[in-house]
């Protein structure tokens, strides 16, 4: 049997190739780009592109119930549908990536973290003859259960099946209780035999686990340092306040820090941004005023960039201008405040 280790740094957070797959299916199932924007937090479409970034899973468990309320009974068979045997990435190679099924399945639960939430509680059990991947709900909420489910026994089934041929469970089980969602399920496992209400989502296979996989094992070995690899590069999403203060530095220092010219900088209209500023409870002048105090500060503190410079990198026509901002920022002027941390003792 192999258990999940403690939770590694990444927990609570999902990788960004998984949460595109799912909002690209949400999308095509009704779900307006408005709802997906109005998650917090705001995560922009265009850094779900970077497999090296990942979202907080309460976000994708929103879009879970987006899609689930949109497509209804055999939503999370949508998505598993979308990802098709290789929208996965990596992940979707491990399950050929040992000799045989068993070895290859373990594999690819230990490194379950470049496809979902690595703390995710899936387990493999060989008990005889039998060979069963488990998936028990940690902190999942109840309305995301049956949708997460169908889509993480799904995606299991067909890439074991892609791996040895053609293989049916024995024994399906889910933790969720939607019973009527059963026909839409006997379809995708070739069974009316589903039980629900179960302590665990389980699959469960009768002389499978011996079954060759036809693996390199030189290959294999690579695919799983690749995936290792792809989690200790991966990183959280920036925060959109952090991408909007960023985009905003950078058109400070260029000269035009216009509400206009930023919106364009970050690919929406003016009406769009003024919106998202409103929904954070700030304004435009708020987070322009934001980021010139951090930069000023940091400026005046780390160089030695005399105010007038300071000023000019910052978007000021006037020196005077930021020398009264670092009174009120601070409470000293500008060469004061430089001394103070040069000389914290004066």
């Amino acid at each position: 049997m192999l258990a999940p280790s403690s939770a590694p740094p990444l927990a609570g957070t999902t990788p960004a190739r998984t949460a595109a797959l799912l909002r690209a299916v949400a999308v095509a199932a009704g779900v307006s780009p408005s709802e997906l924007a109005a998650i917090p937090p705001m995560v922009e479409p265009n850094v779900l592109a970077d497999d090296r970034f990942r979202v907080p899973t309460e976000w994708v468990w929103r879009v879970w119930e987006l899609l689930d309320a949109a497509a209804g009974p055999g939503s999370g068979l949508l998505a598993a549908a979308a990802a098709g045997q290789h929208g996965l990435h990596v992940w979707d190679y491990l399950f050929t990536s040992a000799p045989t099924l068993a070895e290859s399945v373990r594999g690819a639960v230990e490194l379950r973290g470049v496809v979902t939430d690595p703390a995710a509680d899936w387990t493999v059990v060989e008990d005889g003859r039998l060979l069963t991947f488990r998936a028990t709900p940690a902190r999942e909420p109840a309305a995301v259960l049956a949708p997460l489910e169908e889509f993480t026994l799904s995606i299991l089934l067909h890439r074991m099946r892609a791996a040895v041929g053609q293989l049916d469970p024995v024994r399906i089980v889910f933790s969720h209780t939607a019973s009527h969602r059963r026909p839409a399920l006997t379809g995708e496992f070739g069974t009316g035999h589903i039980d629900f209400g179960a302590p665990a989502a389980e699959l469960t296979f009768l002389d499978a686990g011996p079954l060759p996989t036809g693996a390199d094992p030189q290959l294999g070995a690579m695919l799983r340092e690749h995936a290792r690899l792809l989690l200790t590069v991966s990183r959280t999403v920036p925060d959109w306040r952090e991408t909007l203060h960023d985009t905003i530095g950078q058109a400070l220092r260029t000269g035009d820090a216009s509400l206009d010219a930023t919106a364009r900088r970050l690919g929406m209209s003016p009406r769009t941004l003024q919106r998202r500023l409103q929904a954070l409870g700030t304004t435009w002048r708020r987070e322009v005023e934001s980021v010139r105090q951090q930069n000023a500060v940091r400026l005046i503190r780390d160089s030695d960039l005399p105010v007038h410079s300071v000023a000019t990198r910052l978007g000021y026509t006037d020196a005077r201008t930021l020398r009264r901002a670092i009174r009120r920022w601070t409470g000293h002027s500008a060469l004061e405040f430089r001394r103070q941390v040069l000389d914290p003792a004066s």
